[in-house]
């Protein structure tokens, strides 16, 4: 029988905190990318090898995308960070979600079973505290460019009622990019898993390898949108009162 459920399984009780299977892979995946990342950088040289050198590529071409929009290369290597971290996190969450044994390996609880991996963005609870996240620093980011007072104005502002209801668009819109972010990146990468758990069942050889490489394709596009969103929006908010 085919079991799909789109809440996040509860593998065990610290405390009375619940561990799910969703926030059992972001750990493996944060964990996977601190060493990653301090591998790379004992051998990072002066004179780059093949791997430096295609990162160093990758990183040149964001910021000649991020500087027009920001203003200049200075300001584009202050957001720079935050901007490969998210994307790198969300693709590495997508693409570990997709191998094999997450979503079949598990355990049983009577005639219940429960997957001891799954894609963390298959889980609400992740993609709205990812959205959460990422619209708090983006105006963190806008408060220490131009200051509480030019950034709050922009959504509190009392010297006329037209500029006192644009304030409560301002608001209701600043929701809508965390429901927008969550729900994006929470459709696909659920709808993914569904279709790949009801074509493995019903044809479970060859056949789901197209689906896997498009779900792989998936991965890549919903990391670089969400990335690609925030990068505009950072550049947005930073620069919308000096216009």
């Amino acid at each position: 029988m085919v079991h799909i459920s789109p809440r996040a399984e509860e593998i065990i009780n610290i405390a009375g905190f619940p561990v799910t299977n969703a926030l059992l892979l972001t750990g493996v995946v944060l964990v996977l990318l601190v060493i990653i990342s301090l591998v790379f950088r004992k051998r990072f040289k002066i004179i780059p090898g093949s791997v430096q050198n295609v990162m160093e590529f990758v990183v040149e071409s964001v910021l000649d995308i991020m500087e027009p929009l920001y203003g200049g290369r200075k300001k584009a290597e202050k957001y720079l960070p935050w901007i490969i971290t998210l994307f790198v996190f969300i693709l590495f969450s997508n693409w570990l979600g997709l191998f094999p044994g997450v979503g079949s390996v598990g355990i049983w609880r009577g005639e219940e079973f429960t997957p001891l991996l799954r894609a963390p963005a298959s889980d609400l609870n992740f993609t709205l505290a990812l959205a959460i996240v990422s619209v708090v620093l983006i105006h963190i980011f806008a408060l220490m460019a131009l200051g509480p007072k030019l950034h709050l104005s922009k959504f509190i502002n009392f010297e006329s009622p037209i500029k006192f209801f644009i304030g409560l668009l301002e608001i209701v819109s600043e929701i809508a990019k965390v429901i927008s972010f969550s729900f994006r990146l929470f459709g696909n990468i659920f709808a993914g898993e569904v279709l790949l758990v009801i074509i493995s069942f019903l044809v479970p050889y060859v056949v789901p390898l197209p689906f896997l490489m498009f779900e792989v394709f998936v991965g890549f596009i919903q990391a670089l949108v969400f990335a690609m969103l925030t990068m505009v929006f950072i550049a947005m908010q930073i620069t919308a009162e000096e216009r």
